[in-house]
């Protein structure tokens, strides 16, 4: 004969827990042992234009990814608000590495700058890697009458000169140098580094604060001199262009970092998959090459790690907006 006892509901809810927590657990040994991830399309959010720095390291992974787990990896551009729409789309989906968001450093800078957000920058997504680092650079004229860096900082020191900048952390990065350089510099907003190098070129600005990827192009030409880099050493891009800390602002470094991230609650097996499935692809030396070629660094930090870079930077750059008075809006 068979009894049947009732369970309390504290009891049932006890039960269902460990059930959940069993199912969890499954599911994340799956996932660890690389059985079950991804299960279908992954889409990599680059909240910013299509063909910019950003969009080609996305694509660049998306392909290399795409081959190495046998699904579609698709580059999704959604843009506005200097990051901010894509992001918070992003914010929103299941954290379940199907929906990944790949952005440059305004990410860190935005809650610097903007008042509101629809998000918690800190809270709201889950960091896997910098994929990889490039140090802003200062440019001007190929044949304007600045041929260094030196030339450049003693006339901003004698006269007010402009310096175009495209985004927060290259606003920010322009201020810094004004700051630490004890420069007569005003910044100039534009809405992308683009019309910024045509500027410069065609002789309407001094010069400009931008990413490796924006000025490459146009040094090759032959229109642009890239004449500062805001990094502890030089380039072998732009080998004849100093540090700022050769010229004497010690203290002026800006690295344009690529991130990938998450949404909140993204298992640590998934992180853990994803990071070490980018060390597979990104040791390639087509890989490898190709990035150099753009200027980038592959760093491809642990998540934790990549936690504490972001709070830094967060931290410097509000420092930076602190002294020049520049408020949020």
């Amino acid at each position: 004969m068979t009894t049947n006892f009732p369970i309390h509901p504290n009891r049932r809810q006890m039960l269902a827990g460990l059930a959940s927590l069993a199912a969890v657990g499954a599911t994340s040994q799956a996932t660890a042992q690389g059985g079950k991830y991804p299960s279908k399309a992954v889409t990599i959010v680059v909240p910013y234009s299509a063909g910019g720095g950003t969009d080609i390291v996305g694509r660049l992974m998306a392909q290399r990814l795409s081959e190495l787990w046998g699904q579609s990896v698709v580059v999704d551009n959604r843009t506005g608000a200097n990051g901010v729409i894509g992001s918070s789309f992003v914010a929103r989906a299941q954290p379940d590495g199907h929906t990944l968001l790949l952005v440059v450093g305004s990410h860190a800078v935005n809650p610097v700058l903007m008042k509101s957000m629809p998000y918690d920058t800190d809270k709201a997504f889950t960091p896997i890697t910098n994929i990889a680092t490039s140090p802003s650079v200062l440019v001007v004229q190929a044949n304007g009458p600045y041929k260094s860096l030196a030339d450049l900082l003693g006339a901003a020191r004698k006269e007010e000169l402009g310096c175009g900048y495209s985004e927060g952390q290259t606003r920010l990065t322009a201020e810094l140098i004004r700051q630490v350089g004890n420069l007569k510099l005003t910044g100039v907003p534009y809405k992308g580094g683009a019309p910024i190098m045509v500027d410069i070129i065609g002789g309407h600005l001094p010069m400009g604060v931008t990413s490796v990827l924006t000025a490459l192009p146009h040094v090759r030409s032959g229109a642009l001199r890239v004449v500062g880099v805001a990094d502890a050493k030089r380039m072998a891009l732009f080998p004849d262009a100093m540090t700022f800390k050769e010229a004497g602002l010690n203290g002026v470094e800006s690295l344009s970092w690529y991130g990938l991230f998450g949404p909140a609650g993204l298992p640590e097996p998934l992180v853990a998959q994803i990071n070490q499935d980018l060390k597979k692809v990104t040791t390639e030396p087509a890989v490898q090459k190709q990035m150099h070629d753009q200027g980038a660094d592959v760093t491809l930090t642990p998540p934790a790690e990549f936690r504490r870079f972001l709070a830094s930077e967060t931290k410097k750059w509000s420092l930076v907006a602190q002294r020049g008075g520049i408020a949020a809006e």
